[in-house]
């Protein structure tokens, strides 16, 4: 067992083990896989200062690794709640508490230095036997010394301690040469760039002092160009004066010729007017006996047909024309206009058809235009176009709905101007909107819309108008 386990002498420290059996123990030990127990008459060897950083990391790190192959109850209660954790993570949140257990529970410490026999038995022989491999990690020995805790396993770690120590120190040492090198090198680089910044602004100085004096020489010009342009304008405005004063005779001389000019064209009006009536009063006559010829025309004809007792006509020859009488106008008729299928005119032109009747394939124009949105979404979205386009139109609105697959009623509101109905159950909407179209009156115009071609040649064989599904989705799309 390990010497913490062992009684307290007289100035606290650990007693000596009896003699008897000691060699023997510790060959049976090493026979049979676990770390010997000091020899008998060997005093206990310890530590006279903390565990060195690094062999203590190398020490942590054996033990959580050699931590997940031990049973549960061999592990010291401290540490079976990181038994589950990956090495990894034991040797980085169960450091502090594997250093204290192995510190002060022995028989873990024995069961860590069993799996590292395991693990490297060539390195722990070499332990045993008293002798340190020369191409072995210090800090490897020194952990495999702590666990084991052969003979001299103290001083192995010390000498660990003291290398990393060494080791710590060159580093630094070099790191510090390495850093004043470094800063030598930045200084010389900050000198050279200081130097250059000094060159540099002093040419810059030479450029703005030349530049300087370019510019006081051409203020020096700009100010002779100002004088000059100042004499320029004072010549340039007794010229103007000049003109207008030039300007001012001549309007007033304009002005007297127009004056005179408007004398004279009063003159020709009243010549002119004096000759009209003249020539009214030439012509009177002459209507005078043209309107006496006429006269008489007039009254023969009128005698003539109270003789022959002809009977006023009726008929024209423009009532012999077919075509199509404004207000009985068909959907049929506006579908033989030059217009295309699509196009929202189209359905304008119909709508605007007196007492008509828009019946619209709900699903059928729906899937048509906005597939994706789920079937509510669809329903909301056409009814709001189509109650826009009833309030528009003041045409007569139903929407058809496939009724035959609703699990539970549809709770709805229609809009205002649309009538909305569902096809009942073991009815497609196709058949509710035949008997839509057969319920209306023989001539009045209906519009039926859908894409279905079977809808189509239905309706049109009951006297409605089919169009298209994109027809009005074109239409409700334009503002």
């Amino acid at each position: 067992m390990d010497a913490a386990r062992e009684p307290a002498g007289p100035q606290g420290q650990p007693a000596a083990e009896p003699a008897a059996g000691a060699a023997g123990a510790a060959d049976g030990a090493a026979a049979s896989g676990t770390a010997a127990e000091p020899e008998a008459g060997r005093p206990v060897e310890k530590l006279d200062r903390p565990l060195p950083e690094g062999v203590r990391r190398r020490v942590v790190g054996l033990a959580a690794d050699a931590l997940g192959g031990l049973p549960p109850g061999e592990l010291p209660q401290s540490l079976r709640q990181y038994a589950k954790f990956t090495p990894a993570r034991r040797a980085k949140y169960a450091a502090t508490a594997i250093a204290a257990a192995l510190e002060s529970e022995p028989a873990f410490r024995v069961r860590i230095a069993e799996r590292l026999r395991l693990g490297q038995p060539d390195l722990v022989k070499a332990l045993e036997s008293g002798s340190v491999p020369g191409a072995a990690d210090p800090m490897d020995v020194a952990a495999a010394a702590y666990l084991v805790r052969s003979a001299g396993w103290s001083r192995l770690v010390a000498e660990a301690g003291e290398e990393a120590e060494r080791a710590g120190a060159e580093g630094a040492a070099a790191e510090a040469a390495r850093l004043v090198e470094k800063l030598q090198a930045e200084l010389a680089e900050v000198r050279a760039g200081a130097r250059a910044d000094l060159d540099r602004q002093r040419a810059e100085s030479e450029d703005v002092r030349r530049e300087a004096d370019s510019l006081r020489k051409k203020v020096r010009s700009l100010e002779s160009d100002t004088r000059r342009a100042q004499a320029e304008t004072r010549r340039l405005a007794a010229e103007l004066e000049a003109l207008r004063a030039q300007a001012a005779t001549e309007r007033s001389a304009a002005e007297s010729e127009a004056r005179r000019l408007r004398h004279r064209v009063g003159e020709l009006e009243t010549a002119a007017e004096q000759g009209r009536r003249s020539a009214r009063e030439g012509r009177s006559v002459e209507d005078m006996r043209l309107r006496l010829l006429l006269d008489t025309v007039l009254q023969s004809a009128q005698g003539l047909q109270r003789e022959l007792a002809l009977p006023v006509s009726q008929i024209r020859p423009a009532d012999l024309v077919e075509a199509v009488v404004p207000g009985s106008a068909s959907p049929h008729d506006v579908a033989r206009r030059g217009l295309a299928e699509d196009d929202p005119a189209l359905l304008d032109q119909l709508l605007a058809i007196p007492q008509v009747h828009l019946v619209v394939d709900g699903y059928n124009v729906t899937k048509t235009g906005y597939p994706t949105l789920p079937l509510e979404q669809q329903r909301l979205r056409l009814l709001g176009g189509l109650a826009m386009l009833a309030q528009r139109t003041q045409a007569e609105v139903t929407c058809v709905f496939d009724g035959q697959d609703l699990d539970v009623p549809v709770i709805m509101a229609p809009p205002r101007g649309v009538r909305v109905r569902f096809s009942r159950t073991g009815e497609t909407a196709d058949e509710l909107i035949r008997r839509l179209v057969r319920a209306e009156p023989q001539g009045r115009p209906v519009v039926v819309v859908s894409a279905d071609r079977e809808v189509a040649e239905g309706v049109r064989k009951a006297g409605a108008r089919p169009v298209a599904s994109v027809l009005l989705l074109n239409r409700l799309a334009r503002p």
